[in-house]
């Protein structure tokens, strides 16, 4: 038995087949209608989560190999391949965050410690604190600047390092609202209309300002604008960085070949979707009121404690992972997992006999352990506002310089610059 791909076109999306081919048989490729692992064929349409949700769409394998455009792979479980770099071409890697808020125990589990890691691995890498994202809502001007030193160090204490990655401001580098431009006059209203991101933002609302829903426009001139090839997100933006890649095709058609369709890199794991403390249905939020729904990185060591022994579970005394009946619970296990590097088999056999109250304390005084070098790192660096500032400013420099470039080919491709 395989697992077999099929690449829909040039998008990002893979379709999963399990079929039974045999090497050496003779036998020919089964044709691409074959999805005998589903219970019905495919839409054409068929969306990002809809693959992901497949069984078949599970850890990264290697030594992948080709043969008449189907994806074969020796291991039995494949992702598909918008996570993944199929040849030894180095990546270019494009992440952005939003400096309002003060990041949380989600984000750096779920997102910048991967990061830290995406970085290491010698990759092309951008880090954009993405302040002309953040005042698509309305922000107070007196402190958004700190905000966004403060997201800065934030990323440093993590493990950002700026010697290796490319750290930059959003709004330092103007060729991003540029090309923003020219991006929102080739897509539609009915496109940007159908984004998940923007009916749920929208829905809260009275007034919808604009730049909500425009704003997916300019996350993707944000990943243009670097020829990124790699956009580490959540399932929750997929769709954005599929309209960056028809953006970058739209364009690519009318005044010819420039850019590169991004791919998704889907964060991979439970913890890129820790849940509230407090609502562990919903996602732990940095736009959450309630802030003991998060544990934030800046938490002293008391306050941390409070929130996990305060965080909501259930009315059953023991400790094992459920997540559809014990929602609460198992979001507690998965950040234990996260910071102990403990399985949940393993956690459960060390909490035989502790209630839930009882682990909560355990898993605060992991929590605070894990935090304690981040915390101290962070509070350190907010000290030194210059050094902030000052790496942001070389970030800036170093972005400006590939930005110019490619927006110097968009005037001239779009026909705003001539040629002399």
């Amino acid at each position: 038995m395989r697992e077999m791909f099929l690449l829909r076109g040039g998008s990002t999306q893979v379709l999963p087949v399990a079929v039974s081919f045999l090497r050496h048989t003779g036998a020919a490729l089964p044709p691409c209608r074959v999805f005998s692992s589903m219970k019905s064929k495919p839409r054409a349409s068929l969306s990002h989560q809809e693959v992901r949700k497949h069984w078949a769409c599970k850890q990264v394998s290697h030594r992948w190999r080709w043969s008449r455009g189907f994806h074969t792979s020796p291991a039995a479980h494949c992702q598909h391949a918008s996570s993944t770099s199929t040849s030894t071409t180095r990546r270019t890697i494009f992440s952005g965050i939003q400096p309002t808020g003060e990041l949380h125990l989600g984000n750096y589990l779920g997102a910048v410690r991967q990061w830290v890691q995406l970085q290491e691995s010698g990759d092309d890498v951008l880090f954009c604190v993405v302040d002309l994202h953040s005042i698509t809502l309305p922000q107070d001007p007196t402190t958004l600047y700190s905000q966004t030193l403060a997201m800065t160090a934030s990323l440093l204490a993590c493990g950002i390092d700026p010697s290796r990655a490319v750290v930059f401001q959003q709004s330092r580098v103007p060729e991003h609202t540029q090309l923003a431009w020219v991006l929102g006059c080739l897509t539609t209203m009915a496109r940007l209309g159908h984004l998940p991101q923007y009916k749920e933002k929208s829905a809260m609302q009275k007034e919808i300002p604009l730049g909500l829903y425009v704003y997916p426009v300019l996350q993707a001139a944000d990943i243009l604008l670097y020829h990124a090839t790699h956009v580490p997100v959540g399932e929750d933006q997929l769709q954005h960085i599929q309209l960056a890649a028809d953006l970058a095709r739209i364009f690519n058609n009318k005044f010819g070949k420039t850019f590169r369709a991004p791919r998704s890199l889907v964060l991979g794991q439970d913890s890129a979707r820790l849940r509230s403390l407090r609502q562990p249905t919903k996602k732990m939020s940095k736009s959450e009121p309630d802030p003991r729904s998060r544990v934030a990185l800046s938490d002293p060591p008391d306050v941390v404690r409070e929130k996990l022994k305060k965080a909501v579970t259930d009315f059953t005394s023991e400790v094992y992972y459920n997540a559809q009946e014990r929602p609460g619970v198992s979001n507690l296990m998965v950040i234990d997992r996260a910071v102990t590097g403990r399985s949940f088999e393993e956690i459960q056999a060390a909490s035989q006999g502790l209630t839930t109250a009882q682990y909560k304390l355990v898993l605060a005084d992991a929590v605070v352990e894990h935090l304690a070098p981040i915390r101290q790192q962070y509070n350190h660096l907010l000290q030194e506002p210059g050094h902030l500032d000052q790496i942001l400013e070389n970030g800036a420099q170093q972005a400006r310089e590939r930005a110019a470039k490619t927006w110097s080919v968009v005037r001239q491709k779009v026909g705003l610059l001539g040629k002399l």
